[in-house]
């Protein structure tokens, strides 16, 4: 759970929040919108099980990758749609996550 913590607050500038515990991490993102919440997975649950995919809005995809890269976080080819670009990678925990620039070029 750390780990992840400390994966989301350096990548994506979450910060942690009062209320966390050792059972649970709150993180808050930087921007007001949704937060995270870390829990510790169930002894059934295997990695890379999660149905969920976790997308952050960039400025600037490309951008994003690249600084990303230099911090250790490697993203996928940045494909392209009509209007927006992404790319995929995953967390230490193996949960998908990608960054976009689609819902701003709304």
């Amino acid at each position: 759970m750390e780990g992840l913590s400390s994966f989301y607050q350096k990548h994506f500038e979450f910060v942690r929040q009062d209320g966390s515990s050792a059972d649970k991490i709150i993180l808050a993102s930087p921007s007001g919108g949704c937060s995270l919440v870390i829990l510790q997975a169930s002894k059934g649950h295997r990695v890379g099980q999660s149905t969920v995919k976790i997308v952050f809005d960039v400025e600037d995809v490309a951008a994003f990758k690249e600084t990303q890269a230099c911090h250790g976080l490697e993203f996928g080819t940045i494909h392209h749609g009509p209007g927006y670009q992404f790319a995929n990678a995953r967390d230490p925990a193996k949960n998908l996550i990608q960054i976009s620039n689609s819902y701003l070029a709304e």
